[in-house]
């Protein structure tokens, strides 16, 4: 029994081992002059492929070929893979060193997110769903508000950004014109000033026209550290990742209100 519980455990490490081999870094022409790379993890009997819009200034923190930011997302990307997911976590554009605030609900950054959700879509043949955390969320909310319906699945809001003076947040984009399924995803003890949990409500009443819609404030976890807008932190889903997780990839999978 002990043998074939080694057996196991061997097949497994070389399938996940094989799995990330094959995971790889794709740069695509996206407006005239700039090129987007994104990190690709496709995996077999996927049901839908999840592109990944880390916050902060965008950066995937490459090294030697792996992502390496601590951003929520990032680093729980296996998480979503083995959640049995095509997952595809876009970097930054290379005429943009920090995506910040402003250029995230431009037409430019729209256009570069429809390209690759058209060659995702063309090459793996499943459904997209945008999922942002933090600035992630102005993101995914501005493709969504911009591309046609039909293109993307549904959208995912974590770590909403829901108040900023020098630039939209999410609440104030046109979200009456997002016409798939949104989730907003967001710690209660979420201390980052321009991501109030108790603001998320304006995020939902401006859905108007979502066919589905659903609001979780999730707790749990435990030492956070540094900024509190920082990945670190409750911000960051900072020790309870797995649960924020299942939580985002349970409900992509039976969307309810």
């Amino acid at each position: 029994m002990a043998a074939m519980r080694r057996l196991l455990a061997c097949l497994l490490i070389a399938v996940a081992t094989a799995a990330a081999a094959a995971d790889h870094l794709v740069v695509v022409d996206t407006r005239p002059g700039v090129r987007l790379g994104y990190y690709l993890m496709a995996r077999d009997g996927a049901t839908a492929t999840l592109l990944i819009l880390p916050g902060g200034s965008g950066s995937l923190a490459v090294k030697e070929g792996v992502p390496t930011s601590r951003n929520f997302l990032v680093r729980s990307r296996d998480d979503f893979a083995g959640a049995g997911f095509n997952v595809a976590l876009v970097g930054k554009p290379s005429d943009h060193e920090d995506l910040d605030s402003g250029f995230r609900s431009s037409a430019a950054h729209v256009e570069d997110l429809r390209v690759v959700i058209e060659k995702l879509r063309k090459d793996l043949g499943k459904p997209v769903w945008l999922v942002g955390t933090s600035r992630g969320t102005i993101s995914a909310a501005a493709a969504a508000i911009a591309l046609d319906p039909a293109s993307i699945a549904g959208i995912v809001l974590s770590s909403t950004v829901t108040n900023g003076r020098q630039f939209t947040p999410v609440p104030g984009l046109a979200l009456g014109d997002i016409r798939v399924p949104v989730l907003v995803v967001h710690h209660k003890l979420d201390a980052c000033r321009s991501c109030v949990p108790g603001e998320t409500p304006r995020v939902m009443a401006g859905l108007t026209h979502a066919p589905v819609k659903k609001l979780i404030l999730v707790e749990g976890g435990g030492g956070a550290s540094g900024d509190a807008c920082e990945a670190l932190h409750y911000h960051g889903y900072i020790g309870m990742e797995k649960e924020a997780v299942a939580t985002i990839t349970g409900w992509i999978g039976d969307p309810k209100p």
